[in-house]
């Protein structure tokens, strides 16, 4: 199935792009989310529309994500975790809204839950590291503190 792109997929390509992905991915997953539209000659016209508009907007994001990723980089970010037991293993886990809610309270930017990457199942106290992606060519490494509410 041929679609055209209209938002940031990971893996997959940026707004704007035309990709060739499987029937079912396509129409199950893509095209209930707005996250693609299908490809037919007249959308094919507008790409090149969206792509120019796409790249004079990320001429200004890069140096704003270096940027928030510096203020990163100084942030101390501590999870609260909801119930740990005596060993320190967590009842639940840490998800990626729960580290977007914990850096928003230290005083960092806003991030999208889905572009932090947490690299497994977080299930315990102590620091733990994470990846934030602000931008396509911008990544950078979080350490997060996981302690215990008391």
């Amino acid at each position: 199935m041929k679609l055209i792109l209209t938002a940031d997929v990971p893996n997959l390509g940026a707004p704007g792009d035309i990709v060739e992905v499987k029937d079912g991915y396509g129409r199950n997953y893509l095209l209930p989310r707005k996250m693609a539209v299908a490809a037919t000659r007249g959308a094919e016209k507008q790409v090149a529309s969206i792509q120019r508009a796409q790249k004079a907007r990320a001429i200004k994001d890069l140096g704003h994500a270096k940027e928030v990723a510096g203020q990163l980089k100084e942030l101390t970010v501590t999870v609260k975790a909801k119930a740990a037991g005596d060993s320190g293993r967590l009842f639940g886990s840490v998800t990626a809204a729960d580290v977007v809610k914990a850096v928003q309270a230290a005083g960092g930017p806003a991030l999208d839950r889905r572009a932090v990457d947490v690299p497994s199942q977080i299930k315990s106290v102590g620091t733990h590291q994470v990846t934030v992606r602000i931008h396509p060519e911008v990544t950078t490494e979080l350490d997060i503190e996981v302690a215990p509410t008391s």
